[in-house]
């Protein structure tokens, strides 16, 4: 199996602790800034942690939860009782040097995604996202931009979820973000958070580099995440299966600056015409 493929640790808890340090592998030894926990818990069920260094957006993926963090109470959170009904998440901020609670009141999926914190935020409820349309025919893929740069509403932390419908390909043209050469590229690293409907469907990702020093074909389940250190990353849903993900990035610089694989980029300027 892919070191680069996280499968989850059971059915109930936090069955994904992915954090900088256990990131790092032959493959991703620069890792050094993406976190990502997973939560699924019954009705009734506690959680809560500390950020320390990092900071946190917690977000409903689905089920309702009362969430405390930094001091506050923001009463309960989330909408959707299932991923797929594409209904906007609920997401909630929480600085560095702070902790959060999540008391599920359904049974619920939180995911918690985490960078390094610099205290430039305040504990809240993120601004519910519109639901954006990306890409043409079986390119096609719905957006809710969590948080990505337009928003100010984090220090490192970029945060997004894609829906791809059955048959389409998503992440694509193949693209990468790894070299820190802003204003053409950022460098930041990737994990997605897998879900597909039905439950029993699999997706496939690439992960590759043009020089060939990396290249993984991951073929992932529900609950699976793919980790992305570096290179290009597209993922395909098969005919059948819807496909949704949950991606967290994070680098030096909050910015999303990424160049298409060259052999490829023909396909977004055919697009953009």
């Amino acid at each position: 199996m892919s070191e680069l493929l996280r499968k989850p640790a059971g059915n109930g808890g936090k069955v994904h602790d992915i954090t900088i340090e256990n990131a790092k592998g032959p493959k991703s030894s620069d890792w050094g800034y993406v976190g990502f926990g997973l939560y699924r818990l019954k009705a009734g069920e506690t959680v809560s942690e500390q950020t320390g260094a990092l900071e946190v957006i917690l977000v409903m993926v689905e089920g309702k939860a009362s969430i405390s963090a930094g001091g506050k109470d923001f009463g309960e959170q989330g909408e959707r009782m299932n991923v797929f009904e594409q209904l906007p998440p609920h997401s909630v901020y929480v600085p560095s040097s702070a902790d959060w609670s999540a008391t599920a009141t359904t049974d619920c999926t939180i995911g918690v995604c985490t960078a390094p914190g610099k205290g430039g935020h305040e504990a809240r409820v993120l601004p519910v996202p519109e639901k954006v349309t990306r890409g043409k025919g079986a390119n096609t893929r719905y957006i809710f931009p969590i948080a990505m740069e337009e928003t100010d509403v984090a220090d490192s932390l970029l945060v997004t979820e894609v829906f791809t419908p059955s048959g389409n390909w998503s992440s694509y043209p193949p693209h990468r973000h790894d070299e820190d050469n802003f204003p053409d590229m950022t460098y930041l690293e990737e994990t997605y958070y897998h879900r597909l409907n039905p439950d029993q469907g699999y997706g496939h990702q690439r992960v590759f580099t043009e020089d060939g020093s990396l290249d993984e074909t991951i073929s992932m389940n529900s609950h699976d995440v793919v980790l992305v250190p570096r290179g290009h990353h597209p993922c395909g849903a098969p005919y059948g299966y819807e496909m949704y993900y949950l991606n967290v990035m994070a680098g030096p610089m909050r910015n999303w600056r990424f160049k298409n694989h060259p052999d490829h980029d023909w396909i977004a300027q055919r697009d953009a015409g």
